[in-house]
Formats: C-alpha cells, structure tokens, sequence
C-alpha cells in the first residue's frame, strides 16, 4: 500500500505547495512511484505541473471535486488521474470547483469525510502520496487527514508563521478519531534564511519547544527553488545538482528514516 503524506497548516505562504512540489520530484527520481492529490482550490501545485491554462479548463469529473460530489454516484476515478512530464510522477489536480465543497465544520459532512481515504485505497500503483492542503483546516484538508498515514506541519521561522500551530495540532488529535493510524510526522521549516537573526531565533526557538518533531533537513529560501517553479519543474528535474535539489533528497531521506523510526513505512 502507498504511504500516504498530507501537508498542512492554517497559515498561508508557509510553503506547502512548494514543498509537495519538490519533495514529489525528489521522490520519482529516487525511484517510488509518486501521486500527488491537490486539495486546494487555488489549485497552485497542478498549475505547477501542467499550467494555468490546462487546470482551469478542466470538468469537475477530471479534478479532486468529483470525489465529494454527491451526485455523481459511479464518479470515474481513472478520470482525475493525470500524468505528469515527468516520469513516476502522477497529479490528481483541482480547481475552482473544489471550493464549494471545502465547507467549514467538516466533522458534519457525512460521508464525505472519506472521499480521499476511499480514493487512495483503491490505489494501488503507487509507493508514496502526498496531498497538498488549503491554508485552512476545513473539509478538504480534514479529509486529507482522515486518508493519511502521516501529517508534516511545514512553518515558517517567523512570528506570523508560528501562529495558530495549536489549532493545526488539536485538528490531527480530533482527525484520529476517525483515523486511529494518523500520525504527526513532524514539523518542517520552510522558507528560512541563515542570514536573518530573526529566523535563526525563531528556529531555535521551534527546536526547543518541539524537540524531535522538528525535522533535521530544511526548505530554505534558495533562488533555485523559485526558479524552478517558474519553469514548472521540481528542483530535482531542473537541476539536480543544485543545492536545493540536494537538500529536498536529503529531505525525503529523513522523512522516510522517520516513518521507519515508528515503523510504520509500507514502501519497498
């Protein structure tokens, strides 16, 4: 079965879809077969793979929507099922459809809840999915945490990226209610740079206070990485011996040694 890893946070601009983005790249080219399920409906990351254009001319029956729509009783799941360029490398996009169905108080959604988690299990050509999240705790990314074996939490070494981490840990606590194997993989500092004191301070300070949930490897703001999104590539495809292709490898070595550690990991 594929081990299954949703990105959240509350908090906009902590760098969940550049993350997924490249962590996806990383991990296709290490050999796993990789699907990456977009629950946002802003729907950045399949505009990374396949374009703006490409993602906002598709039917809801060809994006993540069709998984909550109720009526569609047989929805085609084949259907939202992209290819990628890149080799190992599928996309389940979304767009401006899914935001009807990304509805506050999700715990009331009925069936809905497990939209994803059905979906995911009748996938079986894959090692590792990651599901990127909106930048709220409402019904697609509580539905991503219901399919999940695992959340990473990416932060920002800021203030303002900090905030409301509280909420983000009491959502996973009450997701396990309905997904008893939903485990905190850890958190992810993103978007750093060693030349700012404010954000050394405030990683220092994550460090202390969550101890070992703060993974080893970081995203940092490199150049590198921008770059490559605006070529709609991974790092890793782009230039993989840059250094933040280099860092997001050592990044899905981590988190793999990490699922190992709990021994859970189900990837060959």
């Amino acid at each position: 079965m594929a081990q299954t890893f949703c990105l959240i946070n509350q908090k906009g601009g902590v760098g969940k879809t550049s993350s997924c983005f490249h962590l996806a790249g990383a991990y296709a080219s290490l050999g796993y077969r990789v699907l990456v399920i977009d629950v946002d409906p802003q729907g950045s990351i399949s505009q990374g793979f396949l374009g703006p254009s490409t993602v906002e001319s598709l039917s809801p029956n060809e994006t993540v929507a069709s998984l909550f729509d109720e009526s569609l009783a047989f929805a085609d799941w084949n259907a939202i099922v992209h290819a990628t360029q890149f080799e190992r490398s599928d996309l389940c996009p979304a767009n401006q459809h899914l935001a009807r169905h990304n509805t506050p108080c999700p715990e009331e959604s009925g069936l809905n809840q497990f939209a994803i988690r059905e979906f995911i299990g009748d996938q079986i050509a894959y090692d590792i999915v990651l599901i990127d999240c909106p930048p709220n705790l409402y019904q697609c990314a509580w539905s991503a945490m219901i399919a999940a074996d695992w959340v990473i939490i990416p932060v920002t070494p800021e203030d303002f990226g900090t905030q409301g981490l509280r909420a983000v840990h009491q959502a996973v606590e009450n997701a396990r209610s309905l997904n008893t194997g939903l485990e905190k993989l850890g958190h992810l500092v993103t978007r750093s740079d060693s030349r700012l004191l404010v954000h050394k301070f405030y990683e220092r300070r994550l460090r202390r206070h969550y101890g070992a949930r703060i993974m080893q490897n970081l995203m940092p703001e490199l150049s590198a990485f921008k770059l490559a999104v605006a070529d709609r590539m991974p790092a890793e495809f782009h230039n993989r011996k840059s250094c933040a292709a280099r860092l997001t490898r050592n990044l899905c070595r981590e988190i793999l040694d990490r699922t190992r550690g709990l021994g859970q990991l189900r990837v060959n």
